[in-house]
This record gives C-alpha cells, structure tokens and sequence, in this order.
C-alpha cells in the first residue's frame, strides 16, 4: 500500500509529529509513505516540498489583503499533483491544508477525480467553517447554516481589510461533500460532534484520539534536571503552556488574576514566547519556548499539577502529556478539553473561574499529587496510547466506504 500524507508542517509540532509516527508505523508493516509539507524543513526522508517561501508569503500576503486562505500561487500545488499522479499513492490522508502553502481549488479538483481513498483528520474546525479554525469564543455557530459577516475576521487566518468568509464557505462546502471517497477522522468526541452539525454530517465520521508516547512522557527521577538553577522544587509547582503569551489575551489575564490569589507558599512556571509588554509577576518564572519532548516530560514531572488556560481546544495534547507523567491537572469546561480529563485525574471548572481554580488547586495541594497519579497515568493508557490509535488510523485505511 503506499499512503501520500499532506500537511503543512512534516516533524514539527503536534500534527508534525503525528504525520511522521503514521507514517514509521507504515514502513514498519511494509507499506510505503511519503509527506507532502508547506513549511519549515523535514527530517522524514521520503517527503515532498510544497511550494518554496516565496510562495509561502504571496499566499500569505494575498490572505491578509484580499481575506481569502488557499487561493493564490498555483505552481507548488501544480507540481504536487503531478507528484501525485506519478506516485499513484492508494491513500491520500489530508491533515491541516491551512498554512498558507496551497492553491485548494487546484487540490480539489485533483481530488474529485482521484480514484483512491482520500482520509482527512481534523485537527481544529477550519475544514467546515468559512473562516476560523476556532469559534467558541467568539459564540459564532454560522457554520451550522452558512457563513457571513465573519466576528474574527482580522483573527487567524487574518485580513486585513475584506470579508469573503460567505465565499469560502460555500467553495469548501462544495469541494468537500463532492469528493465521494472521503472519510472524516476527528481527534475528540467533541469535535466530532460539531461536525455531525456541519455540512460533513453525511460523511463516514470516526474519533481517534491523537496519542501520547509513554516512554518519553513519563515519571521520572528529578535528581539531576534541566532546570535546577531556575525552579524550586521544594515549592509546590504550577505548570503553564502556550506557544505565545499576549499582554491582552484571556490566558494572560487570567494567569495574572490566578497568579495575584495564590501565597507565596506557590510557584507558576510558563512555558512559552512572552510578548514583551507583559509585566511578569514575583511568583511567575518564564521558561520560553521549548521544543525539546524530553525538557517538557521534566517540567512535568517538576509540577505538582498542570493548569491549562486554553479556551478552545480539539484535543489538547500537553493535557495528555501532563497526565502521562503522572501530573493532576485543571481545565475549563470548555470544547474537548474536559474529556481529555479522566475521572480523579484532576478538576474541571467554569470557564475562567479563577476561584474556582484556586480552590482546585488548593485540594490538589492537600490531597498531594501522589494522590492522583496512578489514576492519570492509567486514564493515558487506556485512551491515548501511540501505537493503538496509529493502528486505528492505518485500519482506516484498509476498510472500505
């Protein structure tokens, strides 16, 4: 079998990652595979460059001027067809096709035409939207019937000045439910849901959790780790992760609400880029951006519990990551998050409730982090184990519409 994966990054981040672990497990079993990818490098050595940064910002000019995503420089998208149409792959898997590296009216007119199977992962709500890839937060369910009049339109994927979410939302509409072999994969029940709400509802939809792997993240010793000149360790432990820290963002207000209610007796860790008007508090360290899975598995085995500040999530992996180390965590009640979270694993509160917060911490504090590992390391194995859930992909892939 050979298996063309597209998406806009191979090795780099979350869906990165997952491109090249489906595609180690393929090779393992005999089949062939190969990675289409827009941006940055890859380290999978049978891949397929999308476009070259040149292409990469006029698409992302043309986005920000017109307000359209996907409809631009045609040559890269040209010549991944044609790479298509001499690998003859028997499955295309599509993951994040946003990203500003192809033409899709190209890709999808392929594609309608394409005699093989076509699997699509979801990995936020772009693909059935006109716009965004999040709209919670913004309470916009237009999508159930049709776009217009987008309330993030200067949100990724920005624009500067028009609005054509009505435009995109009928073209993907079109290209999608079109393609007959088409097979949906989201990766939480509740993204799932919301899209049996959308246009796709038609389609064959199956959840596969993305997956964690337990032998990076794990408990380990902290005798000897990467960060003993800058945390304490005696003091109890709060880990923060976001990939940027913004002065005016919902995570950064309330980390600094959350950050003013707690004693001296506690210490917040971040992880992530801070803009630089954020004003840090005494109880805070900022560790920067770490790209390193093994640096992250210490920081949290160093934290006596995760609290995860995102709003809007479809899985939320370093959820996982932190309950596979064995670490409780907090999240808000919000989309797929508290299904990430098993029972006496940790806490689920109101959407930025910091006394809520504050008061789950507190128990965790009092009931000790010992008192919820076992739980959280078991919850990881029962649902988010690396290998099953690639198997539950690649099956997929064998079974017929």
């Amino acid at each position: 079998m050979k298996v063309l994966q597209i998406n806009s990054v191979s090795g780099y981040g979350s869906t990165g990652s997952i491109c090249e672990e489906i595609a180690a497990t393929l090779e393992s079993e005999g089949h062939e595979c190969y990675i289409a990818y827009g941006q940055l490098t890859a380290s999978y050595k049978n891949n397929f460059k999308i476009g070259t940064k040149i292409e990469n910002h006029l698409h992302n000019l043309g986005s920000r001027i017109i307000g359209k995503q996907g409809y631009f420089t045609k040559n890269g998208t040209i010549k991944l067809v044609t790479f298509i149409e001499k690998y003859k792959p028997d499955v295309i898997h599509l993951h994040n096709l946003h990203g500003n590296y192809l033409n899709l009216p190209i890709l999808f007119s392929f594609l309608r035409n394409y005699q093989g199977k076509i699997v699509y992962t979801l990995h936020d709500c772009w693909a059935f939207t006109g716009k965004c890839a999040h709209y919670t937060s913004a309470n916009c369910y237009k999508w159930q019937t049709e776009c217009n009049a987008c309330p993030q339109v200067q949100k990724y994927p920005s624009s500067l000045f028009l609005d054509y979410s009505s435009e995109m939302f009928r073209d993907k509409k079109e290209w999608l439910t079109n393609l007959p072999n088409l097979e949906i994969i989201t990766v939480s029940n509740w993204l799932e849901s919301q899209v049996r709400q959308s246009f796709l509802k038609e389609k064959n939809i199956k959840t596969i959790y993305n997956w964690i792997d337990i032998e990076v993240f794990k408990p380990i010793k902290l005798e000897d780790n990467s960060f003993q000149k800058q945390i304490n360790t005696s003091k109890f432990t709060l880990l923060f992760v976001s990939a940027y820290w913004q002065k005016d963002d919902e995570k950064w207000l309330n980390l600094i609400q959350l950050a003013s209610n707690l004693s001296e007796e506690f210490q917040l860790i971040i992880v992530g880029n801070i803009d630089k008007n954020c004003k840090i508090p005494k109880n805070v360290i900022p560790i920067g951006y770490i790209s390193s899975k093994q640096k992250m598995a210490e920081l949290y085995n160093i934290a006596d519990v995760y609290v995860h500040l995102s709003l809007e999530d479809t899985f939320g992996k370093v959820i996982a990551e932190a309950l596979s180390c064995g670490t409780p965590v907090i999240v808000y009640n919000t989309t797929a998050c508290p299904e990430i979270v098993g029972e006496n694993c940790g806490y689920v509160v109101e959407k930025e409730n910091i006394s809520q917060m504050s008061e789950s911490i507190n128990r965790i504090k009092s009931n000790t982090k010992d008192y919820y590992s076992q739980n959280c390391i078991s919850f990881v194995k029962c649902n988010f184990l690396k290998q099953p859930n690639i198997n539950k992909t690649i099956n997929l892939y064998h079974s017929t519409n």
